[in-house]
């Protein structure tokens, strides 16, 4: 699969959010690896109905549209390999070690610089809108995320041009979502694996807390909890404290 050549992008101004236009798009028919660009959302969505926020021309705010061509079983694996291309695509535009947390945040020395956020429909063809929303200039940030969110600009002294970063992040999504489409989602997971920052960390997921132990063949999250192994499919990370396992 090559999407990149024949890829359409879309940009832009102020939209209320890239993934519902994304919707749109493909509601009309728009064409698989169809990309959506916006300098600014008015409603940009996080995972668990949060809001994304970001002063305008701060961030690359993108949503992919993708028609699957995985089994349904492989579906979940999106997720996970969408971090690792996303964490791939900063370490290959900025000197910063980019790490993934499960199940599909990145971040730079414990903080978090990106987000993903998977949005399908029910109903007729398979449809999956990635949603990718990656901090480059933002020099400060709300008191709510002071301390647990971080930009490029504020990582290395400068932000990245927004069309590299861009580049970046499509080849290495083109890329990875190749792997698994042809592979499976063995080298994925293995990649995910050397880029965790969650593996071995005592966590809590809802009403798990244990240590995260690995990443299951779907992408569900392996919590050992007292020598058993809990399999978490969906959910968000709390606090717990560091331990390495």
């Amino acid at each position: 699969m090559n999407g990149s050549a024949a890829a359409s992008i879309v940009r832009l101004d102020t939209v209320d959010s890239t993934q519902s236009v994304a919707f749109e798009l493909a509601a009309r028919g728009a064409a698989d690896r169809t990309v959506v660009v916006a300098d600014h959302q008015s409603a940009g969505r996080g995972r668990r109905g949060r809001t994304w926020r970001a002063p305008a021309g701060t961030s690359l705010l993108a949503s992919i549209l993708v028609r699957p061509r995985l089994p349904q079983t492989l579906l979940a694996a999106l997720s996970p390999t969408v971090a690792v291309a996303t964490a791939e695509a900063i370490g290959l535009v900025a000197p910063v070690a980019a790490r993934v947390k499960w199940p599909n945040d990145v971040l730079v020395d414990g903080k978090k610089i990106a987000g993903i956020l998977l949005e399908s429909r029910a109903g007729g063809e398979a449809l999956v809108v990635v949603g990718i929303g990656i901090n480059l200039g933002q020099r400060e940030f709300p008191l709510d995320l002071s301390g647990r969110a971080t930009s490029i600009a504020l990582e290395t002294g400068r932000a990245p041009d927004r069309e590299t970063m861009l580049a970046a992040l499509l080849e290495q999504f083109d890329a990875w979502r190749a792997r698994l489409e042809r592979d499976g989602f063995e080298a994925v997971r293995e990649r995910w694996r050397q880029l965790s920052d969650t593996l071995g960390q005592l966590v809590t997921v809802d009403t798990v807390a244990g240590v995260a132990a690995d990443l299951d063949t779907d992408g569900a999250l392996l919590v050992d909890v007292g020598g058993s192994l809990k399999r978490v499919i969906a959910g968000e990370i709390g606090p717990g404290a560091p331990a390495r396992y």
